[in-house]
């Protein structure tokens, strides 16, 4: 996680707290729609750090409609949000109107909020146009003086926007995730120091990659290995593989590269 900036880590322990009651206070009531986008703007610019009237727009026209709110950041468009009233749910078609009002808009961050519940998606701009969820957090659950929550905070926030927090916050999500971690132990590499090892406790014994790749689904929750998020995880591994061997062979250079027992690297 990026490393918050004092002053902004002081902002959000000052100004959390009294939004966890107004939002309270917001939800007894049971306020509709429209009072919970005045609360939102006010969080946005207490909180999170925006100008009330030169960041936050009502007025983002997308496709004869208009999308709840959007946060600009030296003129360009950041972030898209859509809210719902404080006492409704949010549900899968609040989120799809989201990620339509982001992708006929080519933003690919948006936000999906009650004022409880904080939604972040990334939208990824492929055929055929889906989301990621980057990242939850209930407003009324956060602690205002630890640094977790300004951790999380500071990824909508205007100085976080400016370092682009939620980008290597994705990017780290991508990563650090179970998936990529089954695929790394999985891998080649990873099941040959695995095979060394065993033949430190057996120096007699024969076993091969191919052998631990088999009994992997014993060891690992399947669900790691099988399935799209999987395979999707796996070709990411390969990937980082073969840029790693390219770029092995580039320092190399040609002369060496092409030496018997070079490994040869396909295009």
């Amino acid at each position: 996680m990026a490393k918050v900036p004092k002053r902004v880590a002081d902002r959000f322990s000052k100004t959390v707290g009294t939004f966890q009651r107004v939002l309270a206070d917001a939800k007894d009531r049971d306020v509709n729609e429209s009072d919970t986008v005045t609360i939102i703007t006010d969080v946005l610019a207490a909180v999170f750090g925006y100008d009330k009237y030169t960041d936050i727009t009502s007025e983002q026209a997308i496709r004869g409609t208009f999308c709840d709110l959007a946060v600009k950041q030296d003129g360009k468009l950041k972030f898209l949000i859509e809210v719902k009233a404080i006492g409704l749910t949010l549900r899968e078609n609040h989120l799809r109107q989201a990620v339509n009002y982001g992708a006929n808009q080519g933003i690919p961050w948006v936000v999906l909020t009650n004022g409880l519940r904080w939604e972040i998606y990334r939208i990824r701009f492929e055929q055929p146009v889906h989301h990621e969820e980057v990242c939850v957090f209930e407003f009324l659950d956060l602690s205002p003086r630890k640094s977790e929550t300004h951790e999380t905070l500071y990824l909508l926030s205007k100085e976080g926007i400016g370092q682009s927090a939620m980008e290597a916050f994705h990017e780290h999500v991508q990563v650090v995730n179970r998936f990529i971690v089954g695929a790394l132990v999985a891998s080649d590499p990873v099941l040959s120091v695995i095979r060394r090892e065993l033949k430190r406790l057996a120096p007699d014994c024969g076993v091969t990659t191919e052998e631990l790749a088999r009994i992997l689904p014993d060891v690992l929750k399947r669900d790691l290995l099988e399935g799209d998020v999987a395979s999707e995880a796996k070709k990411r591994v390969a990937r980082a593989s073969l840029r790693k061997l390219r770029k092995r062979s580039t320092k190399k250079g040609p002369e060496q590269s092409s030496k018997p027992g070079a490994p040869k690297v396909s295009a």
